[in-house]
């Protein structure tokens, strides 16, 4: 069987996209899904997403990490899903889909850029040295102060199999910022694709998140340099661990359009 796909990134974080609306995808299990996001045998990518149809609003994404597994929602892989919803004409300059955490909005902007309406986030938590927050993803948000010189394969893999955050894991972030600033800088090891990615959108959402909370600030909108990109997080504080309007922005590129044997 023939399947076509798109290549997609966001911010450097790619992913395998696949219009679920009129191909076969009853052999999309994990193997298949693992070997196609691998970047010597397959095409590469951090995770596989799937365009589906949807009874209430315009489309559903259902997101696999690289390791072949359904996984929690992908912000980059959100606003990628929004852009390829565009380029095959499902939509055209905003869109409400359902993600696996529930129903989300995105608008593409004039400048090319997509801007995606992420859940609320109820809880920061300090949990020995660092935070845990959940931004559609469980995230660890961990300070340090020489990010350009860490090991992020090596010290992320160690925290985020730590026993404190169960079977499932944690996705981890290291942060570099100053009291007082709207920019930020974060590195991240995301579980599922087991090693450093470009960038995690649900990841510098709970890092922006996290250094309102960490510095007792007044900045509602960050700039998050990324090693694949910028992007923007902005949100409202209802109050100390409540934030609604969570909004991620930032570029959505499609790569390349082809084809894939899958052998029944």
């Amino acid at each position: 069987m023939i399947v076509q796909f798109s290549k997609y990134h966001g911010a450097g974080n790619d992913f395998v996209m696949i219009d679920g609306r009129n191909q076969d995808i009853s052999l999309f299990e994990h193997n298949l899904i693992k070997n196609m996001c691998d970047r010597r045998f397959g095409i590469g990518g951090d995770g596989l997403i799937i365009l589906r149809e949807s009874a209430l609003l315009d489309f559903r994404m259902q997101y696999f990490n690289a390791d072949g597994y359904e996984s929690s929602m992908c912000g980059n892989g959100g606003r990628c899903i929004a852009a390829f919803a565009c380029d095959l004409g499902i939509i055209r300059m905003e869109t409400r889909f359902e993600g696996i955490d529930g129903d989300h909005e995105a608008t593409l902007m004039p400048n090319g850029e997509i801007r995606l309406k992420l859940k609320d986030v109820d809880g920061v938590r300090w949990i020995e040295d660092g935070y845990l927050v959940d931004t559609g993803s469980p995230h660890f948000i961990k300070y340090v102060s020489q990010l350009e010189d860490l090991n992020v394969d090596k010290e992320g893999r160690e925290i985020r199999n730590q026993a404190r955050f169960g079977s499932k894991g944690v996705n981890v972030n290291f942060v570099q910022t100053t009291r007082g600033s709207n920019k930020i800088s974060v590195r991240t090891y995301e579980r599922g694709v087991e090693a450093e990615t470009y960038s995690c959108g649900t990841g510098v959402t709970a890092a922006a998140i996290c250094s309102y909370f960490h510095f007792k600030s007044d900045i509602f909108s960050y700039h998050v340099h990324t090693l694949g990109g910028n992007l923007n997080v902005s949100f409202k504080a209802q109050h100390h661990t409540h934030f609604t309007d969570v909004f991620l922005t930032g570029p959505a590129v499609r790569v390349y359009e082809g084809s894939i044997e899958i052998k029944k």
